[in-house]
C-alpha cells in the first residue's frame, strides 16, 4: 500500500509543449530573432534575452502599467502578454524613443516637469503617453488622467506626468515620431 497522498503523485504529462519557439520581434526597428519557452512573457523576453532592461518589472499582474511598452504602436502591458503571440510584431521600448543622443519630446518633457521621483515607473509611464496621443482620443488634461489610470506611480508625480504630456500634445507632436 503506498502511503504518499494523490497530490504528491508524480504528474503525467498531457501534451507535449515544444521546449522552445523561435520567433522574430522587430524591436526599436532592429529585427531580433529569439528562441524562447512558449510561457515566456514579452517582458522577459526584452529584459532577460535582449537585455533591454528599461521596461520594469513591477506587479507582475498587469496592474501597475510600470511593463507599458509600444507593440505595432499601440500600448499594452508586457507581462500579461506572451511573446509568442507577438511574433512578427514591431516593439518600442523606452529605449527605442530615443533619436541618437536626442530624447524623445515627452522624455524631454517629463525632465523639464520633474515628471518622476524614484523613476520607476518612468518608462511605463512614458511608452504608455506616446500610445496614448497617438490614439488621439485626449483633448484635455481630465481626458490625460483617465486614459493613463493604467500606470501607477507611487511616488506621486501624477500632476507632474500631466503637464508633461500636455506640454507635448499642444506642441503638436504625435505618437512615437518626431
Amino acid at each position: 500500500m503506498n502511503n504518499t497522498p494523490e497530490h504528491d503523485a508524480p504528474m503525467k504529462p498531457t501534451a507535449s509543449l515544444p521546449a522552445k519557439s523561435r520567433i522574430t520581434l522587430t524591436v526599436n526597428g532592429a529585427a531580433k530573432p529569439l528562441e524562447v519557452a512558449p510561457w515566456t512573457t514579452l517582458l522577459d523576453a526584452l529584459r532577460e534575452y535582449l537585455e533591454l532592461t528599461g521596461t520594469k518589472k513591477g506587479c507582475d499582474h498587469g496592474q501597475c502599467g510600470a511593463c507599458t511598452v509600444l507593440v505595432d504602436g499601440r500600448r499594452i502591458i508586457s507581462c500579461l502578454t506572451l511573446a509568442i503571440m507577438k511574433d512578427g510584431a514591431e516593439v518600442t521600448t523606452v529605449e527605442g524613443l530615443v533619436e541618437g543622443d536626442a530624447l524623445h519630446p515627452l522624455q524631454q518633457a517629463f525632465v523639464e516637469h520633474d515628471a518622476f521621483q524614484c523613476g520607476y515607473c518612468t518608462p511605463g509611464q512614458i511608452c504608455s503617453a506616446v500610445g496614448l496621443m497617438t490614439e488621439g482620443r485626449a483633448k484635455t488634461a481630465d481626458d490625460i488622467r483617465e486614459l493613463m489610470s493604467g500606470n501607477l506611480c507611487r511616488c506621486g508625480a501624477y500632476p507632474n506626468i500631466v503637464a508633461a504630456i500636455e506640454q507635448v500634445m499642444h506642441a503638436g507632436e504625435r505618437g512615437a515620431g518626431r
